[in-house]
């Protein structure tokens, strides 16, 4: 009976090891998946920074620059407290009000003036924002957490 239970014993033993070296094995891919960068819920899907013609600063020029915003899913995401900064980053700043964006909608935020809309907001500012040659806009959630970001022209420093 000795080597019966011996023989369960051993065998158990196997198996238990066993188990745990393919836990083992798994354990660092299963990590490595949760460590994936993952595409953002929102993001800056494109951004117009040169507004087209001449930079007179009128107010048609002005809203000729534009960000535009996506949200990829399929619910609504409401961007209260959400910030869009250039690379400047307090000199030029958008909050959010109580801004919703509907799933898989888009959203453009203009430089100038305008009555906001659905799908179009305005920064309400009297000077370009984005820099023609060279920016990043970088968009960050109601806790300043980075969202996403978008970069055009030479490197910054």
């Amino acid at each position: 009976m000795s080597s019966v239970s011996s023989s369960v014993r051993r065998i158990a033993a196997t198996v238990l090891a066993a188990g745990a070296v393919v836990g083992a094995a798994a354990l660092p891919a299963a990590a490595q998946d949760h460590g994936q960068r993952q595409h953002p819920r929102v993001e800056i899907s494109r951004v117009q920074a040169d507004s087209p013609g001449r930079d007179d600063r009128s107010n048609r020029s002005l809203n000729n620059e534009w960000v535009e915003i996506t949200n990829t899913t399929r619910d609504a995401v409401n961007l209260r407290g959400w910030t869009l900064r250039d690379s400047d980053g307090n000199r030029y700043r958008y909050r959010f009000d109580n801004v919703r964006i509907n799933g898989r909608a888009t959203i453009r935020i203009h430089t100038g003036t305008g009555h906001n809309t659905r799908t179009d907001l305005f920064q309400n500012s009297r000077d370009y924002i984005w820099g023609n040659q060279a920016d990043t806009a970088t968009l960050r959630d109601d806790r300043g957490r980075t969202v996403d970001t978008e970069s055009w022209g030479r490197r910054h420093r």
